[in-house]
């Protein structure tokens, strides 16, 4: 009787651990407090596979990833597809700091915004690739940049994180995104700039550099036509989160109960309809269903 007791006691021990570690693998329709919608998602097999490997939740934080690094996402505009992230390394009018630069996976189904302003920060104006020279003797530089960002220059280099530095105004380039190239790569060793700033807003202060809008914002698009899938709308509507099943990609609506469909969650599970539980799920049951088998027939 008491091996019974210690086996009973073993089944519901190996039941706590194993389940609620199964259960925690749903997806999650938030990461810390930015709202989770498609085409993102909390983890594998959450959101569009596409997405996948660029933004990432871990530890309720959301992240963006490039192979210049990891950027905290501050906030994502559904409405206008457009997600903002920061960059630790970043100058801002509080603070000025080496950086190494910041660049998009060429891969990556994002683009810059076109409200996204790079400013390039203490540029050498004698050898940095973003100065030409021109005239006899390479006697004149003229400056490869924004012709209109010598105001946005001259407001950063007034801030005074910056202006401790003690450089002028010449050696700050407004850099905008296309010209980066198409590999979207701002390198600031080889354009010998020793920081930058990123900003897009400006809170209608312009004169205000303190209140700017710091960060840098991408567009993304759905797919190649940009319409949002029916069915993940439907899923959303239903209170479920929109992913997809390995190894094939399809669809799948995850639902609060874990459940996993092909349609949404008010309709569930039917098994006429080619719907099934996930195999987690099954493996849930089956557990449950031999444990008590094996509980009653030693009880």
């Amino acid at each position: 009787m008491k091996t019974s007791k210690s086996f009973i006691n073993l089944i519901a021990l190996f039941l706590s651990i194993y389940i609620p570690s199964v259960l925690a693998q749903a997806c999650q329709n938030t990461c810390g407090s930015i709202p989770i919608k498609y085409p993102f998602g909390t983890g594998p097999g959450c959101g569009d596979p596409r997405f996948q490997a660029h933004v990432t939740c871990n530890q309720q934080q959301l992240t963006f990833s490039t192979h210049t690094g990891f950027y905290p996402i501050t906030s994502i505009d559904y409405n206008n597809q457009v997600l903002y992230i920061t960059d630790p390394s970043m100058s801002t009018c509080s603070c000025s700091q080496p950086s190494k630069g910041f660049s998009l996976d060429w891969n990556a189904p994002f683009n810059f915004h076109d409200d996204t302003v790079f400013a390039l920060l203490d540029c050498s104006t004698s050898s940095s690739p973003i100065y030409k020279s021109i005239g006899a003797n390479n006697s004149t530089s003229f400056p490869l940049c924004d012709s209109h960002g010598a105001d946005v220059c001259s407001v950063l280099y007034s801030c005074q994180a910056i202006s401790r530095l003690n450089i002028p105004d010449s050696t700050c380039c407004v850099y905008t995104p296309v010209d980066l190239g198409p590999s979207f790569e701002m390198d600031l060793q080889k354009l010998q700039c020793t920081a930058y700033s990123g900003l897009y807003g400006f809170n209608d202060q312009e004169s205000n550099p303190d209140s700017w809008k710091y960060g840098v914002a991408l567009k993304y698009k759905f797919n190649f036509n940009n319409e949002y899938p029916t069915m993940c709308a439907n899923c959303e509507k239903s209170n479920g989160v929109c992913g997809y099943s390995e190894p094939y990609n399809s669809y799948v609506c995850n639902c609060p109960s874990g459940l996993n469909t092909s349609t949404d969650c008010l309709y569930g599970a039917s098994w006429s309809n080619g719907l099934r539980f996930d195999h987690w799920k099954t493996g849930i049951f089956g557990i449950y269903s031999l444990a008590l088998f094996v509980i009653l027939a030693i009880a």
